[in-house]
């Protein structure tokens, strides 16, 4: 075959077998090759944005994806409600909640350091039940897209829980309890903190260091509404 026409194995390897793809019905299935821990950190944007396209990939297979999210409550430059959220609740089989309280810890913006801990402690709580539930669960079967997460889920996403255990209010033996909790064939992404989680470098299958080049933050640039929040 010459060079101007793709071999038979290319094209079986390219998206839609050289077709252009279309979309399909979300059904619910059951991943074949889930059950890594993934690492999300460093001091550029798009952590958060990262793992939730990630999940909404999974979500579009049928799977079963939550997201819980720590420490990101809010701040007078963010909406109450955000685009991912109405994102998330109208797509089939990916669901979130939040326990962050406003404002950031440590960051002298009049929010309550108390209350960082409290929420912190809470969703440390939640993510041991909703892995708890995961472990009580077949993750070899599909789970019904409108199953609340207490009836297990394909892929846990704990977005910012790395952060809270860099500001400590989390310890790193927090971290491993969750860890160990993980059953085999949950896909677990743990996301958040700037300074490197070093002590996950031999727990986790995956680790990726979103790195700042630039930001308009540092130029005065509030949070942008489709873009930030």
């Amino acid at each position: 075959m010459s060079d101007d026409h793709p071999s038979e194995s290319t094209v079986e390897n390219t998206p839609g077998r050289g077709r252009s793809p279309e979309a399909e019905t979300i059904e619910p299935a059951a991943p074949e090759e889930f059950g890594l821990v993934q690492v999300w950190w460093g001091d550029g944007k798009g952590k958060t944005t990262a793992t939730l396209g990630m999940g909404m990939r999974a979500a579009g297979h049928g799977y079963r994806v939550h997201m819980l999210q720590f420490m990101k409550g809010g701040a007078s430059s963010v909406e109450a409600v955000r685009g991912e959220y109405n994102a998330m609740a109208a797509l089939p089989g990916i669901s979130y909640e939040n326990l962050g309280h406003y404002g950031w810890h440590g960051m002298a913006d009049g929010s309550d350091e108390a209350d960082h801990a409290a929420q912190a402690q809470a969703g440390l709580e939640r993510a041991r039940e909703l892995l708890e539930a995961a472990d009580g669960t077949d993750l070899g079967s599909p789970i019904d897209l409108d199953a609340p997460p207490e009836d297990g889920v394909h892929m846990l996403i704990l977005d910012e829980v790395l952060y809270a255990a860099d500001r400590g209010l989390l310890s790193e033996d927090d971290i491993y309890g969750l860890l160990d909790a993980k059953p085999a064939e949950l896909e677990l992404v743990l996301s958040g903190s700037h300074a490197e989680p070093t002590y996950l470098e031999e727990r986790a299958d995956l680790i990726t260091n979103v790195r700042k080049v630039k930001h308009p933050i540092d130029d005065g640039q509030r949070a942008r509404r489709g873009t930030e929040f």
